[in-house]
């Protein structure tokens, strides 16, 4: 049995959604411009960039190789269910992208003056941009109707924005210091009311 991401006609909507999400995440990155690795980075950057990769690739290869993991009933509502977490995973990265405005780096660099952001998603939560991340791969994994394929997203997932996560707000506190612990008081690091 395919993954249904690659049956007719499902994998029209798939791949559409798919590339409709990725492509402005690129181009954004190449507008902003790949910053040189910084000390304050410790790494963080690759990490993500091939923990995603590599991560991604596990799912894809397991919904293939792994077909005892198949969902075995609902099929069709969890291939739509993880198309709509992807789209909503994406319109949540891109308003994270548009609420850091210039604060919006792909590798940990932290000045002294730079503002604390408070807006939107980051009224609530310290990372909602790492949040909308998990959504999203979770949405592809879901759309591959393969739990081997879920649980390599939430492995991946905690290995490497948990990294990311502590990187970032280790230079947060050692740059920016109180008003950014006082943020933090008041905030949930990922998921509101858990984490």
């Amino acid at each position: 049995m395919h993954p249904l991401p690659f049956t007719y006609p499902y994998a029209i909507a798939f791949w559409v959604v798919f590339v409709a999400t990725f492509i402005p995440e690129w181009l954004l990155v190449a507008k902003v411009g790949r910053s040189p690795a910084t000390k304050q980075d410790k790494g963080s950057t690759g990490v993500i960039v091939w923990g995603n990769t590599l991560g991604m690739t596990l799912c894809f290869v397991a919904a293939y190789r792994v077909p005892a993991a198949t969902f075995a009933t609902g099929r069709i509502a969890a291939f739509w269910a993880g198309v709509l977490l992807i789209v909503i995973g994406a319109l949540m990265r891109q308003h994270c992208f548009r609420t850091l405005g210039v604060s919006f780096r792909p590798t940990v660099k932290v000045e002294e003056k730079q503002a604390v952001v408070e807006r939107g998603l980051y009224r609530w939560i310290r990372h909602p941009s790492y949040l909308a991340g998990l959504v999203l791969f979770l949405g592809i994994a879901v759309a591959l109707t393969n739990w081997a394929s879920v649980a390599i997203v939430f492995v991946m997932f905690a290995a490497v924005y948990g990294y990311r996560i502590h990187v970032e707000e280790r230079a947060l506190v050692e740059t920016i210091g109180e008003p950014y612990r006082d943020y933090m008081r008041r905030t949930w690091r990922l998921v509101p009311f858990i984490f």
